[in-house]
């Protein structure tokens, strides 16, 4: 047979319980509840270690004279004591290949430390001051959608929410003092939500989600169970005494009177009560009921609301109620509104729930405030909490084995920055492509490595006492890197006919204003263009036939002293056989015809003008057609003549001369024959149509001409 000393230290009292156990079954042989001479306890936490210290002294002296020394005692830490904080931790993930179990391990861990640093600031105090007891993820989200897990995801943005509890060390720390004070040591710690889960639900149903609340009465303690451990911790600062206090105002009672009537209101239908002013009344317990329902709403709304957000927004399958406030009448009906659950989901649990345990008539009295003190002897036995040391590189960490310790819980204990373990990626590139800004990201870093006594580990390894424990960083991610054709897919291109030759232009790339060939490295910061020619002139000049645009322009002339244009020597542009501009735009698949300038002879530019240069008369001269010829214009250039095949730049300043026109006269015609003269002549005559003229003779069209030598004609 086995004795067993525990203690619960409350904020109104201290409660100590002996129990011997004998294979298996527990039997309660003392129970001493003593309350606090001065207000020693806030919030579950010791404020005056030497007076928490004279209680407990004094209930070890009075139960030593029974039960002989005790050297030993179970404590544990008020739930109220816990601090729950919701945080969350963004990581980017864009690149990145799918996540692993480490990666969202690594994230909720983040998470929970990010939550550490919340609650530290709040205090003003350091992160390390606080052990994480518990953690549940509220919400996974990819790029703002939330989704129910992050293994095997891909996205940008990858965001984990937590509700993560929290134990002041200082917490555990006072309750070390004051029993070192008392002369006993700690033999096991446990957490109070703990101690009662542990007798309650037995572990093959903590699969299940179901809420314990310990009602006492200045504040409401809660935990959550899914999955087989406790999940959410939580506390709200509404309890029994919010009731009492209903009572007190209602009917003009002290406490300790309101106190005495809250409780008979649980077991009697009527309550005697006597007011301040003396007057002693009988109310019927559906009056007093009534007349404090809006308190026990409160508290209903409280507790429900606090339930809510530690379940992650949905209620759970059932609700535990203990604690001597969950006597607060219709308070599990009401309860069971609130949540949305049939009224046989939420019960109130006293001793005779706990299994294994001897109920005696004076232990079930006390019902369910009993519950967690007997929970902790028991939970004390049967699951001991201990301090487990390990060393994170060469540090040593002392951790509240209060749940499955894993490396990442070590980590967090060290105050090692958990998002920082992951090597930072590779600096990115940003371009500008086409007007468009591009990033490319760098590599990614690695993974930390992690080391257990010497082996590789990852953040939920388990660990045990003793353990050495090597974390290093993980190498970062490469700055990007790749050429200009990793970036760009393929070049645009075009197929054109010029001239009747068939060419293909592709877009020329551009780097910082220069061209570029794609085997280039990209740099942070180019700006990129991708350009294909716009323009007919641009298409020439990319293919080296700008040559051929130089001579499809205008022929121009200056006469007289004003400027003309000639479009038959003109060059010009086509494209699809219409004529266009070189800033024409043009498509794939079309026909471009350049034709280039000519440069007339002035005959040739007397035709294009319609100008008749000369005039003439055909005549026949000794039976030979001749043609007589005068000029009608002088063309001049700089002053000089020019003759009809002489040509004419663009751009020459020519001169058109009118000549007086004249008559032709017989000696015109010897400008165009020869006149073989005899060798005996001596004498001739001018025959004009067979009659004698002068050289003046004038001369029409067809006219017919003879020069006749009198000598020959006569020897003849």
């Amino acid at each position: 047979m086995s004795t067993i000393f525990a203690l619960d230290i409350g904020t109104r009292s201290v409660v100590g319980v002996i129990l011997q156990e004998m294979n298996g079954t527990y039997q309660v042989v003392e129970m001493i509840l003593k309350e606090h001479r001065e207000r020693a306890m806030l919030d579950g936490q010791i404020h005056d270690v030497p007076a928490v210290a004279s209680i407990i002294m004094d209930m070890k002296n009075e139960l030593e004279q029974k039960y002989g020394p005790l050297k030993k005692v179970s404590v544990a830490a008020a739930g109220r004591a816990l601090k729950t904080v919701r945080a969350e931790a963004t990581f980017s993930i864009a690149g990145k290949p799918m996540m692993t179990k480490e990666d969202v391990t690594h994230l909720e861990l983040s998470a929970v430390q990010q939550a550490q640093a919340m609650l530290a600031a709040q205090q003003n105090e350091q992160s390390q001051h606080y052990y994480c007891v518990g953690y549940s993820v509220v919400h996974y989200i990819i790029d703002g959608q939330e989704i129910g897990s992050l293994i095997d995801q891909q996205g940008t943005e990858a965001t984990v929410e937590v509700i993560a509890t929290f134990l002041p060390k200082i917490v555990v720390e006072s309750l070390l003092a004051a029993l070192q004070r008392a002369e006993l040591e700690m033999e096991a710690l446990t957490l109070e939500p703990i101690a009662a889960i542990n007798v309650l639900i037995p572990p093959t149903m903590r699969r299940l989600n179901v809420a314990l609340v310990d009602i006492g009465a200045g504040t409401s303690d809660i935990a959550i169970t899914d999955l087989g451990t406790v999940v959410a911790y939580g506390m709200v600062p509404i309890a029994g005494d919010e009731i009492t206090e209903a009572i007190s105002d209602q009917y003009l009672l002290d406490f300790p009177l309101a106190e005495k009537a809250k409780r008979e209101l649980s077991v009697n239908e009527t309550v005697t009560i006597t007011d301040i002013l003396g007057f002693e009344t009988d109310v019927p317990r559906e009056e007093m009921i009534a007349a404090i329902s809006p308190a026990i709403d409160r508290l209903a709304a409280a507790i429900s609301e606090e339930i809510f957000a530690l379940n992650g927004g949905k209620p759970p399958k059932a609700v535990m109620l203990v604690g001597g406030g969950s006597l607060t009448p219709e308070l599990p009906k009401r309860l069971a509104h609130q949540l949305q659950l049939p009224e046989n989901r939420v019960a109130i649990r006293g001793v005779d729930a706990i299994q294994n345990l001897n109920v005696t008539p004076e232990l079930q009295a006390y019902g369910p405030g009993l519950v967690t003190p007997i929970g902790i002897a028991i939970s004390a036995k049967q699951n001991p909490v201990q301090y487990i040391s390990v060393h994170v590189n060469d540090q040593l960490i002392r951790l509240f084995d209060m749940k499955q310790l894993t490396i990442g819980d070590c980590l967090l204990a060290a105050g090692i920055p958990i998002h920082k373990l992951y090597g930072k990626p590779g600096m990115a590139l940003v371009v500008t492509v086409n007007g468009q800004l591009v990033t490319i990201p760098g590599t990614y870093g690695e993974p930390p490595l992690l080391l257990r006594n010497g082996k590789p580990a990852s953040l939920d390894t388990l660990i045990q006492n003793g353990d050495q424990i090597i974390v290093e960083k993980g190498k970062d991610g490469e700055q990007a890197s790749i050429p200009l054709k990793e970036l760009i897919d393929e070049l645009p291109r075009k197929t054109v006919t010029i001239n009747g030759e068939r060419c293909e232009i592709k877009a020329t790339v551009y780097q910082n204003g220069q061209p570029a060939t794609l085997d280039r490295e990209v740099h942070d910061r180019d700006i990129i263009d991708i350009k294909m020619p716009e323009t007919i002139a641009a298409l020439l000049e990319e293919l080296q036939l700008s040559h051929l645009l130089q001579t499809a322009v205008p022929y121009t002339v200056h006469i007289n002293g004003t400027t003309t244009e000639i479009k038959p020597f003109s060059g010009a542009l086509y494209k699809n056989r219409m004529e266009v501009k070189p800033s024409a735009s043009f498509e794939d698949g079309d026909v471009i015809e350049v034709i280039p300038q000519k440069t007339p002879t002035v005959q040739e530019l007397a035709d294009a003008k319609q100008l008749r240069l000369t005039y003439s008369i055909p005549v026949r001269f000794n039976g030979e057609i001749v043609t007589l010829t005068k000029r009608a214009v002088q063309v001049m250039k700089n002053g000089q003549p020019l003759n009809e095949d002489d040509v004419i730049e663009s751009g020459a300043t020519i001169e058109i001369v009118a000549q007086a026109e004249e008559s032709f006269i017989f000696q015109d015609v010897f400008n165009y024959v020869e006149v073989d003269v005899p060798s005996s002549g001596t004498s001739f005559h001018l025959l004009k149509n067979g009659e004698r003229v002068t050289f003046y003779e004038p001369l029409a069209p067809g006219d017919h001409l003879e020069i006749v030598w009198e000598n020959a004609v006569q020897k003849g």
